[in-house]
């Protein structure tokens, strides 16, 4: 589990890839302190939840399987990515809950400052794959890559979210532009919510 809260960017240093499409990733862990980390542990990539199976003073290997690379993006090599080691229950939760699971890969349709001041926030659009849509909501949180955010607006699979300069400058969503993919994944207190609606709905028909 994790917050969405990124701790650090690091960079895909490397990529073997099996015959069945499997691969191992090295990851280049930037600034993230891994001397704590132990094989076994995860670490989110982008929003993707990994298991830690190689472990240097810098770096760290995943085992990453063809299914993840079919429903997300952000591991060619050189990819520079977003990272948080998974929480401990004693920690603050200063983001939301997150899974690491990816729902969903949208596309940026916009990005850019909402004034002309060099300090102030960013307005980011990005249009979901239309099974989130009923997912998204005003106010509602989201991860984007496996920053935690708020959705500021939401119009049928497209949303809007604003970025204060501290997040632009601590995670690589300040690299985004129109078309960028980005790994994008639901509060899951939403997907709850839905399963809930729809077994009463199914029970009131039995």
């Amino acid at each position: 589990m994790f917050t969405g809260i990124i701790q650090a960017v690091g960079h895909i240093s490397h990529l073997s890839e099996s015959a069945s499409g499997d691969a191992r990733v090295t990851v280049a862990a930037g600034g993230l302190d891994l001397s704590d980390a132990q094989l076994g542990d995860s670490i989110a990539c982008n929003g993707v939840c990994l298991t830690v199976v190689e472990k240097s003073a810098d770096s760290f290997g995943v085992d990453v399987s063809g299914e993840t690379f079919s429903c997300t993006i952000g591991f060619a090599p050189g990819d520079k990515i977003n990272l948080e080691k998974a929480m401990r229950l004693s920690d603050r939760l200063g983001g939301h809950l997150v899974s690491g699971h990816v729902d969903g890969v949208g596309e940026v349709i916009q990005f850019g400052p909402v004034s002309d001041q060099a300090d102030g926030s960013w307005r980011l659009d990005i249009r979901a794959p239309e099974s989130m849509a009923r997912y998204l909501a005003s106010k509602g949180s989201i991860a984007v890559n496996g920053v935690s955010l708020t959705v500021n607006g939401v119009q049928g699979a497209e949303f809007s979210i604003n970025l204060i300069p501290h997040t632009l400058e601590q995670t690589m969503l300040k690299n985004l532009q129109a078309g960028t993919r980005v790994n994008l994944e639901a509060d899951m207190l939403a997907r709850y919510a839905e399963r809930l609606l729809h077994y009463v709905n199914q029970q009131d028909k039995d």
